[in-house]
């Protein structure tokens, strides 16, 4: 029997900041004061064509950027709420604990563009980017969001001629934007697997799954990452911010804008959508699904990380 095909992953540490609880769960034991020190994770994921033995590398977010004056001044004022914050160790950093540098990363996916996962593009001068639909148009600002300061972007942030647009789920046309052909990625359609209704198949051979996820953000974004033959790893990024909403145990937040009264904000652009991708997520990681065993990780949370330190699972460790 042939061996299935599948990809390694690998825990990225790339910076932290701290959540006033309020902004993210609900009920909050300590509405006014409860915040947590959380990390902002990347991955590395590589893949090996059986074939030709070709490696492709991909980092799955930036994280936060290692010098926080190098963000536009929105952006800065925000970062005033989610102090302690650090930027180190960051993306480039940690990939050199594995020998790599920027220029052996061939893609890099970015879940979503808030400034807690872009971390510093310039950094990665050969890859090519990758970003849900929607993206482009909210760092150009052609669009723009109004349900908290958190929703601050930066337009020029991604060399045009290497960034990647997918195509809108349900559309299957040909993905907005650049000059980059190889992979074909541009040309990949949406297609259900299993309880999720839109993913891409990114190496046509069932290792590497980008996963639509809306909710959070227009263009959010997850990776399914087959590991081994009855595991899978699923990169679930701002799908929300705390594993208790995943188990029921919590909701999701809203808050009234103490400027505008009238005006109900949440975290996630889309609270419904949210829900019903956290509901997906939900019956992965029970086992309700035909995949099998599948490992949920959050881009904030702080007890996987700790875990994850004691049992080796950052590069040159695997998960």
């Amino acid at each position: 029997m042939d061996r299935p095909n599948t990809v390694t992953v690998h825990a990225l540490a790339a910076g932290s900041l701290t959540l006033p609880e309020k902004f993210f769960i609900d009920p909050v034991d300590n509405y006014s004061e409860s915040r947590k020190t959380v990390p902002s994770l990347s991955f590395l994921i590589q893949h090996q064509c059986q074939s030709s033995g070709k490696v492709t590398r991909l980092v799955f977010d930036l994280g936060i950027r290692r010098d926080p004056d190098l963000y536009n001044d929105l952006i800065r004022t925000h970062l005033a709420s989610r102090q302690p914050l650090s930027g180190f160790p960051d993306v480039i950093h940690s990939l050199a604990l594995g020998n790599l540098t920027s220029r052996d990363i061939d893609y890099v996916i970015l879940s979503h563009v808030h400034w807690d996962h872009i971390g510093m593009p310039w950094d990665l001068p050969k890859s090519r980017f990758v970003v849900g639909n929607g993206s482009l148009d909210l760092l150009s600002g052609n669009s723009t969001m109004s349900n908290g300061s958190h929703s601050n972007f930066e337009s020029g942030l991604l060399p045009h001629e290497r960034t990647i647009e997918l195509c809108a789920p349900g559309r299957n046309d040909t993905s907005r934007s650049t000059r980059v052909h190889d992979h074909g990625l541009q040309e990949r359609t949406w297609e259900p697997l299993d309880e999720l209704p839109h993913t891409i198949d990114v190496f046509s051979d069932g290792s590497l799954f980008i996963v639509n996820a809306p909710g959070h953000l227009p263009g959010h974004i997850n990776l399914l990452c087959h590991v081994s033959a009855d595991r899978y790893v699923y990169l679930a990024g701002d799908a929300c911010h705390d594993r208790r909403i995943l188990t029921g145990e919590k909701n999701i937040a809203e808050w009234t804008d103490p400027h505008d009264t009238g005006r109900v904000c949440c975290i996630h652009a889309d609270r419904a959508q949210a829900l019903e991708t956290v509901r997906r997520i939900g019956r992965l990681e029970r086992g309700e699904t035909s995949l099998g065993e599948v490992e949920v990780v959050l881009a904030h949370d702080g007890e996987w990380t700790e875990d994850a330190q004691r049992r080796g699972r950052y590069l040159p460790g695997a998960l």
